[in-house]
């Protein structure tokens, strides 16, 4: 299990509390022991929106639940799922150090209006931040009451935290189309802050490319199971929700965000995504992001950014910012500059540049991350002109330390029980070295402890590198 420590420098990196970033933290380990259980693995079909955060978007809002399609209906049992988490929660303890107890282990099965049977379970946990008397809650939400049109997707689970496993992190879930056509027909059934985010998030990412009219036709048999009309724009212009839909915004997403995006910029949107799904518009090619007069060393690209980079400015709230289109406040030579940011690039002398608009004039502009002063995500949007480079979408992979316990196996009956001795942290094991390497010039550094940070130093070839890690 990682330290507080690193709980605390990704709370300032993405400007979120470090309750909410624990709970993304552990959320990682139970969709690995969900994964590694035999009797679940391929059963539960992993969606919503924490489906996106984890397995789609690094820079998509925290989410809190674990939503599931579950393929075989015998499986929910009351007694059948306690004792699965059960087994789940030793293999996390062994494999983390996490603790869920048994007993704040709950399952309740019933039956919806619709026939169909659902299961609702909460565990508690008690992670990094070694919270005492009332712990935290995980919520997952188990249903048969879903028709799953597309084939599962295996996909890597985003956890960008020091402890993951040398294999990564997998599991079952959604296509992209599935779960775009599925987040269409819930805002249309029911019109929540969260569903219009999500569908015009899904939108924006033109560098996953999805198929128009596979969406369109997953979202026609979605809507035929259910029972209701296939939407259109008109659906949701004429729905008695629309002014709750707005008031709601802000009590039901702006603590899932660094920085709430407005309402109208998402609902103004929403018309083109509409456009786009029944084949009236097709999405602009935009041309890139030209160099200027920079020097940028081609062969560099950036490396994965959901980290604490322990630099001067959180890169990640820019990065926040770029994919949901909203403007910075960037503090550079002593004075303030609103900015459109678009990608992060290297120059040949070394330099991580952030690539700008200047918001009032359209001016192109290069600043040096490492001369930064500050940034404040503003509520202002902007239209992108050029295609943005900061928000990146696939699986991360973090070389660790080599590790001889990540066994993918369900423990024998003769488990180990919670009450035991936490196991020995690694960092403090004898003769343990920790190798980092920055991820900006590539630079190693080897160290007895497990201090990660990497301050400003010479890189390889002589040249001023900010710093950022990357384990070895």
């Amino acid at each position: 299990m990682i330290d507080k420590s690193e709980i605390m420098d990704f709370s300032r990196e993405f400007g979120l509390t470090a309750n909410i970033i624990e709970k993304d933290y552990v959320l990682a380990w139970v969709l690995a022991g969900i994964y590694q259980h035999p009797e679940l693995e391929k059963n539960w079909i992993f969606k919503g929106g924490t489906c996106l955060k984890k397995c789609y978007f690094e820079t998509y809002r925290f989410s809190e639940d674990l939503d599931f399609t579950i393929s075989e209906p015998s499986l929910l049992d009351d007694a059948f799922l306690v004792k699965c988490f059960n087994e789940i929660a030793e293999w996390i303890y062994d494999s983390a150090g996490i603790e869920i107890p048994h007993e704040l282990i709950r399952f309740d099965v019933y039956e919806k209006n619709r026939g169909g049977i659902s299961a609702q379970g909460r565990i508690g946990y008690r992670g990094p931040m070694q919270k005492r008397g009332d712990l935290p809650r995980i919520k997952l939400d188990l249903t048969t009451d879903e028709i799953l049109v597309l084939e599962p997707s295996l996909r890597d689970v985003h956890h960008p935290y020091s402890d993951i496993p040398d294999k990564g992190i997998q599991i079952w879930s959604y296509s992209f189309e599935e779960v775009f056509a599925e987040k269409i027909r819930a805002l249309a059934e029911r019109e929540r802050p969260r569903d219009l985010y999500d569908v015009v998030h899904l939108y924006r990412h033109d560098e996953l490319k999805p198929d128009q009219s596979l969406v369109l036709s997953t979202l026609e048999k979605k809507c035929e199971f259910k029972g209701m009309p296939v939407p259109t724009m008109e659906t949701f212009k004429n729905r008695a929700e629309r002014e709750e839909l707005e008031s709601e915004w802000e009590n039901m997403l702006a603590h899932q965000l660094p920085a709430l995006p407005p309402f109208e910029q998402f609902w103004g949107e929403l018309p083109e995504v509409m456009e786009w799904l029944y084949g009236a518009i097709e999405k602009a090619l935009k041309e890139a992001i030209p160099p200027g007069s920079v020097a940028i060393d081609d062969t560099w690209r950036p490396p994965a950014m959901a980290r604490a980079w322990h630099t001067q400015v959180p890169l990640e709230k820019i990065r926040f910012a770029a994919a949901n289109r909203l403007c910075v406040n960037l503090y550079y030579k002593n004075s303030y500059r609103l900015i459109e940011p678009y990608s992060l690039r290297r120059s040949k002398a070394g330099n991580i540049l952030l690539f700008a608009l200047r918001h009032e004039t359209g001016e192109w502009r290069a600043y040096r991350t490492d001369r930064m002063q500050s940034v404040d995500v503003t509520n202002i949007p902007f239209t992108p002109k050029h295609p943005i480079e900061l928000n990146s979408v696939g699986p991360i992979f973090a070389p660790l330390l080599t590790r001889s316990s990540d066994k993918f196996s369900i423990p024998s009956p003769n488990l180990r029980r919670l009450t035991k001795k936490r196991p020995k942290s690694r960092s403090q094991s004898s003769g343990l070295k920790h190798v980092f390497r920055c991820t900006v010039c590539g630079k190693q550094f080897t160290r007895k402890n497990h201090n990660s940070i990497l301050n400003q130093h010479k890189n390889k070839q002589g040249y001023p590198c900010p710093g950022g890690q990357e384990f070895l």
